[in-house]
């Protein structure tokens, strides 16, 4: 029986390092998918309190209220939670965010990322 050359074992040992980085990598991911699964219907109710600024729509009402529609969710969630702990600042959402939990924002972040936007050719 012939005994593997020093090339191929450590093209072995690389593929079992690749393969075991791969999975890390996953389960370090998968919470953060978890934590994100927020449930549009109760979104849509918790928005009520979000409408005058960002409308049930997601359309802003007031110039200072960005459009929330067809947002990206995590994007959303994570501005939510920077507003909550005071790394982004706003008069009004850093208030408005301290009485949010971990499960308001997933809810709140699906909601608006669920609501679909259109976009039209640029103008010429």
């Amino acid at each position: 029986m012939a005994s593997k050359s020093v090339a191929e074992t450590r093209s072995a040992t690389r593929r079992r390092s690749l393969w075991g980085a791969a999975v890390v990598v996953l389960l370090l991911a998968a919470p953060t998918a978890t934590a994100l699964a927020g449930d549009i219907t109760a979104g849509r109710k918790k928005a009520l309190q979000c409408q005058a600024c960002h409308g049930l729509d997601g359309r802003g009402k007031i110039p200072e209220a960005p459009n929330l529609a067809g947002q990206v969710e995590n994007y959303l969630v994570k501005a939510l939670g920077d507003f909550r702990s005071g790394a982004r600042r706003s008069d009004l959402m850093s208030i408005v965010a301290q009485g949010l939990k971990d499960p308001d924002i997933a809810d709140l972040a699906a909601y608006y990322a669920a609501i679909p936007v259109e976009v039209g050719p640029p103008p010429r």
